[in-house]
């Protein structure tokens, strides 16, 4: 048998791909994957419906949103390179500005735990005044 004729059913589909069954039924639900016509009671994936499914866990990867993966691959249906960089680097924006404020979080935690550190057991602990001021 052809890679090209290879079929699975979804369980076999799921496990090849590393995810569970409802999920291959969720990105169904959400027109991610198309489900194939049942043939004598069963329905028989192929190995575009493999790919498609490893391409959203990679897309997921890199932080991009089902609904952003969507659209991803609606741009690969119609070759729209441009407006498939354009979200990418939208997405890069995006993330930075994330790890911007993670930064800030961060720094603003590291601060706490050394004002803990040289806080005396008479003091209330610093992180714990943070949590419980509004």
């Amino acid at each position: 048998m052809k890679i090209s004729e290879q079929t699975f059913t979804i369980g076999k589909l799921a496990k090849d791909a590393g995810v569970g069954v409802e999920t291959v039924r969720y990105y169904q639900r959400r027109g991610l994957l198309a489900e194939p016509p049942a043939v004598s009671g069963y329905r028989r994936y192929d190995t575009l419906h493999l790919e498609r499914l490893n391409f959203i866990k990679r897309a997921q990867g890199v932080g991009f949103t089902l609904e952003e993966i969507a659209e991803l691959m609606t741009l690969n249906d119609t070759r729209d390179h441009r407006l498939a960089r354009n979200l990418a680097s939208e997405k890069i924006r995006s993330i930075e500005t994330r790890i911007e404020q993670l930064a800030k979080v961060a720094n603003a935690l590291r601060h706490l735990v050394r004002e803990c550190e040289c806080g005396g057991q008479e003091m209330p602990c610093p992180i714990i005044r943070m949590a419980l001021t509004p």
